[in-house]
């Protein structure tokens, strides 16, 4: 993929409208292109700031009364204009008026960052489950896998042994989340896999609790970590874990 070819799909991918297939092939494009990534990230800042400062304001209804009072009199074929021409500058606005909701309806249905997180969390799992490559690195000691992360990534994820509460460690690799590398741990608890996913925090994330597409979905921030975990196991064993590892050290 070239650069002005990313260029023209990161809208619809900030917006969470790419297809599948283009989010993959997008993503390893951001991947390789620090560039590319950048640009991505402030198109995401904007988008996020549009939506969320904006100001609307009502005109008060006394300053309309102001204007019609302010107004001469008019002979009545001037007012009969006046009047046509108000009734077009009615129709002009209720047709903005529409727009405006039709706009604020699209922007309402657009994913917001949580869900769009949650989507992504959902494909990378279901990716690295499809093509049998859940890790990178195999191992159940938490002094392996700890360094092997440390090692590759610009943060240090918590890495912990939680195998006397049975909840095992398998492995852990790396992966991508909104174009920012992540830390994915492995956990097992008896025929399920718990994948952990953990990025320095960029915003204050809200604890939520998700089911998508037959997973439940957690996520909670850790001192300076975003913490996402997403299983098959029920909600209640996904919570004890999930309260293992917000205390662990």
């Amino acid at each position: 993929m070239t650069h002005d070819e990313a260029a023209l799909l990161m809208h619809a991918y900030v917006d969470g409208e790419l297809d599948p297939a283009k989010c993959l092939e997008l993503e390893a494009h951001l991947a390789e292109d620090p560039a590319a990534r950048a640009a991505c990230e402030r198109l995401r800042e904007l988008s996020g700031a549009i939506r969320n400062r904006a100001d609307y304001h009502s005109a008060p209804h006394a300053l309309a009364a102001q204007l019609r009072e302010s107004l001469p009199v008019l002979p009545e074929a001037a007012r009969s204009r006046l009047r046509w021409r108000a009734w077009l500058g009615q129709a002009a606005a209720l047709a903005a008026v529409a727009l405006v909701t039709w706009v604020a309806a699209i922007a309402y249905l657009r994913p917001g960052d949580g869900e769009r997180i949650a989507q992504e969390v959902i494909a990378s799992h279901v990716r690295a489950t499809l093509a049998n490559h859940t890790w990178d690195v195999a191992s159940s000691d938490q002094h392996t896998v700890k360094p092997w992360l440390s090692a590759r990534l610009s943060f240090s994820p918590p890495v912990a042994d939680f195998s006397a509460h049975g909840y095992e460690l398998r492995g852990a690799r790396l992966d991508y989340l909104s174009g920012q590398p992540v830390a994915v741990l492995v956990y097992q608890r008896r025929l399920h896999s718990i994948e952990v996913y953990v990025r320095p925090a960029r915003d204050a994330i809200a604890e939520r609790a998700l089911t998508r597409d037959g997973f439940n979905l957690l996520s909670f921030a850790r001192g300076d970590m975003d913490i996402w975990l997403i299983s098959d196991l029920n909600r209640n064993e996904l919570n004890d874990f999930a309260r293992l590892l917000a205390q662990s050290p």
